[in-house]
């Protein structure tokens, strides 16, 4: 603190002068010391009174320079700040508050915060408000109530106040809004989720990588038998064929009563009929099989193949009727198409990918009643949007996350590989669109994608 420096000249020098001058009053010695020694009292009493002066001027400019620095803090916290005594009485409030209550400081200042809360949360404000004798903290939500009605829900830290001898007196309570940390907290939780996803999607392709190279040899290796079999299949068509003719040609002829006899025996009649059924059969499963080996060498090698002008009126009509053949019962396909779609892409691709999912409901919706499935495609911005869904059970919450996966099927055995959803997963990345699917809330489910449209 910095100290006077001035100090009058001496009191007792000026009023000897002044009494000397003057002439008429006259003091004899001993007199004359007394007044001298009150006069020195005097300019010393004067000397410290400039001195206490000065002093306190300086104080009080660092105290004005310590309450505007306090003041200017306050005002540049973005959270409300109140604060009030033991009985709620509001003592100070920053511009937050302010702005939050639409009231102006001097109609804050002496009000209890009661009378600026929410009717509906007045009665939490109590808990805020309770005697504390250390410095615990207590948390809280509060609306307030201004002329535009009530505010957001504030999340609201009560902290205690006390004097230089320890006593309750009052509180001071900051707040934010809660959206604010809701959409902080929903930001995360996205990113969250994103670096999730981008974990699955990344532990899926090394799976699909060491997967790849596995059935690459597999793939290869069932090649040679499945060419075998066609060509003996074909043989044994070629072979019928002049059996048949053979037989019927000598048994136009008359023909001894013991070769009729043997060929009842036989039963030639009935092999020549299962002959037909056998080889149908037996071509059907190496179409099957041929089919199962070109699913697995897409897994192992990822090609968008030959791209083309699509249109996809013609595309779905072809692939829904192409899927409805293969299916026993009978199913109400209704097709809702927006004309002049176009699209770039494999044309081969995409209709084994609306051929899998139209396919997969209606086996899906076997034991639904009035089965109907809608294959919709329209405009959106830029894409053409395809929808595919039925009214049967839908499907599980705990599939949904695994329903892309290679080998994941909730079909009997027999009736699916598991790989028809995963290749139409890996077939709408490659044209640049995602494949997703959803239970939807009436029931029966949903598989959705969007490409670029041309």
């Amino acid at each position: 603190m910095a100290k006077a420096t001035h100090s009058p000249e001496s009191g007792a020098d000026t009023l000897l002068k002044l009494i000397a001058r003057s002439g008429s009053l006259e003091f004899d010695s001993e007199r004359e010391g007394v007044w001298i020694e009150v006069i020195r009292k005097m300019d010393e009493v004067y000397s410290d009174l400039l001195r206490y002066e000065v002093d306190l001027e300086h104080k009080n400019a660092e105290l004005e320079e310590a309450q505007a620095f306090v003041t200017n803090v306050i005002e540049s916290v973005s959270d409300i700040l109140v604060v009030c005594d033991a009985r709620g009485t509001v003592q100070q409030a920053n511009s937050a508050f302010q702005r939050t209550s639409g009231r102006l400081l001097a109609d804050i200042v002496g009000r209890n915060i009661a009378d600026m809360i929410d009717s509906e949360h007045r009665g939490k404000l109590a808990l805020l408000l309770t005697l504390r004798s250390g410095a615990e903290v207590v948390d809280g939500e509060l609306r307030f109530a201004s002329a535009a009605g009530s505010s957001d829900l504030f999340a609201i830290n009560s902290s205690p106040r006390h004097d230089h001898r320890g006593r309750f007196i009052g509180v001071v309570l900051t707040g934010r809004p809660i959206g604010e940390l809701r959409r902080a907290y929903e930001a995360l939780h996205k990113a969250h989720q994103e670096l999730q996803r981008a974990q699955r999607q990344l532990v899926e392709q090394e799976k699909m990588a060491s997967l790849g190279r596995l059935v690459a040899g597999v793939a290869h290796e069932l090649n040679n038998p499945i060419s075998f079999v066609y060509g003996n299949i074909h043989t044994l068509m070629r072979y019928r064929t002049a059996l048949v003719g053979y037989l019927d040609a000598i048994h136009e002829q008359p023909v001894a009563d013991d070769v009729a006899a043997l060929r009842n025996d036989l039963r030639i009649d009935a092999i020549l009929e299962d002959f037909g059924p056998l080889i149908e059969g037996t071509l059907e499963g190496a179409v099957r099989i041929s089919e199962i080996v070109k699913n697995l060498r897409r897994l192992s090698f990822s090609k968008l193949g030959e791209v083309e002008r699509v249109n996809i009126e013609r595309l779905i009509n072809t692939a829904v009727l192409w899927a409805g053949r293969t299916k026993q019962h009978r199913v109400d396909i209704q097709i809702e198409v927006e004309p002049d779609l176009w699209i770039s892409g494999n044309e081969g691709q995409l209709h084994q990918v609306i051929v899998n999912l139209v396919e997969n409901a209606i086996d899906a919706m076997r034991s639904t009643e009035l089965p109907r499935l809608v294959v919709t495609a329209a405009r959106q911005g830029g894409e053409v949007l395809f929808r595919i869904a039925d009214n049967g059970p839908g499907i599980d919450k705990d599939h949904l996350s695994h329903i892309f996966e290679p080998f994941f099927t909730t079909k009997r055995v027999g009736e699916g590989t598991g790989l028809g959803l995963w290749i139409s997963y890996g077939i709408v990345r490659e044209h640049g669109g995602e494949l997703s699917a959803t239970t939807e809330p009436q029931g029966g489910a949903t598989f959705s994608f969007a490409l670029p449209a041309a």
